[in-house]
């Protein structure tokens, strides 16, 4: 495969070359259809450019780096015995559930996979507050992926029911006499039994106050919208614990994504020799060799560059004018061009670390801590913004690099073909099985696995942004110097347990509410 790779590789050069050319002529060429099409779609010919590095002078340095002969031997050392255990609590002492449950809870979940997993968390915890039966949520369509996968699409629902069951009572759906509280219902009227101002991040009297009365009054209560809608702060330690029983053990995804992910995982621990070429339509992805072939390490990088993080951002990713024009062209369809960091100048994004690592960035990242260029790497993302003319600096710095597409064939992809969350799924999955994850940009997949692999206590690179945006703004500054500045800038940032502060999120920091001193 990476034979194929470095043969692939001049191939693209010389295409994206002429690409280029084809860009800068076609208006000439036809300019009265450049600036009908241009208007309606400002972006469409700038993905098409080719990104020049940014950093070309740690670049050429980095691809010169040495082999893993001098690198340090503790670099895919497992995470250290911190001291810490996952401690849940368990149904064995807890109090039986009330005989009768104070009415039926629905909320309407928006957002992508991992706040819509965060939300189902918080769902489970009000539910506890209330006494009141769980339904099954329901997924809004996220209008930046446009997928409409449900619960049941992504998580196992019958596993789900049966760990929480002593904790409190979930439906799959509403009985007949309810049949008529849909999504469709509340977007039509006004709506008693609708509770449509939630406070962001609210108190359990909130809710007690506020929720309560409309479950008693009329046996249901649909709460829309309901993302981040509970405190973080002041909570029973039972229910913090209980939203991460829900989080860490309660929600798994479903036979087919779980399959799939097991045959990636597999795939990178045991990549395929020049004489064996790899074979996808196993998913078992077991063979006579994998008995002899000792299993490799493998890094996931969770890079998070589309086109919606790069406008919000508001950081230049060096694409020009042009895409300067059509990133505020889209901040301004989107968000009516309110964006926060749209008042500061790039720099100073930069040097305050708001700006998302771009391919080449953490590719440099990881270069200079140590990774060579035959660490096998998962790349998990979805559309990264420039395509694959921007994803190609980080190619060739790790040319053992892989992705869905590349391990797995179509005929295995079908499933989740086209589906945002089952994509993201599928790597959230790899990413729990990876030695070392490490993301581009925070973020919900960022938090939602920093989280779950704290639990787990499992390595877990988080990058010095402020420093990076720093170092990377330094045009003058040395392989070595920048090497030893991210080797020190990253001691403590390898998955050391940090104990949650006040208005942090329990699902990334999960100390010291679900683990506990051994």
């Amino acid at each position: 495969m990476e034979k194929m790779m470095r043969f692939q590789y001049k191939p693209v050069r010389r295409q994206e070359a002429i690409v280029g050319l084809f860009v800068l002529l076609f208006p000439v060429l036809l300019p009265c259809f450049f600036a009908s099409f241009s208007h309606a779609s400002p972006s469409t010919f700038l993905e098409w450019n080719v990104p020049k590095p940014r950093h070309l002078r740690l670049l050429t340095s980095a691809l010169q780096r040495e082999s893993s002969n001098g690198e340090p031997t503790d670099l895919w050392a497992p995470l250290a015995d911190q001291g810490w255990r996952p401690c849940l609590g368990g149904s064995v002492n807890a109090p039986p559930l009330p005989q009768k449950s104070e009415g039926y809870l629905q909320v309407f979940l928006d957002g992508g996979l991992n706040q819509q997993r965060m939300g189902i968390c918080d769902a489970v915890a009000v539910a506890k507050i209330l006494n009141a039966t769980l339904v099954i949520p329901y997924l809004e369509v996220n209008p930046v992926w446009q997928d409409s996968s449900s619960f049941m699409d992504i998580f196992d629902v019958d596993h789900f029911i049966n760990v929480m069951k002593d904790d409190i009572s979930i439906v799959k759906e509403l009985p007949d006499d309810f049949s008529w509280s849909t999504r469709e219902y509340y977007a039509t009227a006004i709506r008693p039994t609708r509770i449509k101002r939630a406070p962001v991040h609210a108190s359990a009297n909130w809710y007690l106050e506020n929720v309560l009365p409309v479950l008693q009054s009329n046996g249901i209560a649909a709460i829309s919208p309901f993302s981040h809608r509970l405190s973080f702060d002041n909570l029973p330690s039972e229910i913090q614990k209980l939203r991460c029983k829900v989080n860490f053990k309660a929600l798994v995804f479903v036979p087919h994504i779980r399959a799939l992910g097991d045959a990636l995982v597999h795939r990178l621990r045991y990549p395929p020799t020049e004489s064996q070429p790899l074979i996808t339509d196993d998913l078992t992805g077991t063979t006579d060799r994998n008995v002899k072939q000792m299993p490799q390490k493998f890094v996931v990088v969770h890079l998070r560059f589309d086109k919606d993080m790069a406008a919000h951002s508001a950081c230049d990713f060096g694409g020009g004018k042009a895409e300067k024009l059509a990133l505020a062209k889209y901040r301004q369809r989107i968000w009516g061009g309110r964006v926060l960091n749209s008042q500061f100048t790039d720099e100073e994004l930069r040097s305050q670390g708001r700006c998302p690592l771009t391919p080449e960035e953490i590719g440099l990242l990881l270069a200079a801590l140590g990774f060579d260029n035959s660490t096998r790497l998962y790349l998990a993302s979805h559309k990264v913004y420039g395509g694959e003319a921007r994803i190609s600096t980080l190619r060739e710095l790790f040319p053992k690099m892989e992705n869905k597409k590349s391990l797995a064939s179509s005929e295995e992809r079908v499933l989740i073909k086209g589906k945002a969350s089952l994509l993201a799924a599928v790597d959230y999955y790899v990413g729990m099985h990876s030695d070392i994850f490490v993301s581009a940009s925070p973020g919900n997949m960022h938090n939602a696995l920093v989280g779950h692999r704290t639990f787990e206590n499992m390595k877990t690179i988080r990058p010095n942004m402020p420093l990076l945006g720093q170092l990377f703004l330094n045009k003058n500054i040395t392989w070595s110097e920048f090497r030893q500045a991210v080797v020190e800038g990253h001691i403590n940032r390898q998955g050391q347990l940090r104990l949650r502060k006040p208005k942090q999120s329990i699902y990334t920091y999960p100390a010291p509410d679900c683990v506990c001193q051994a």
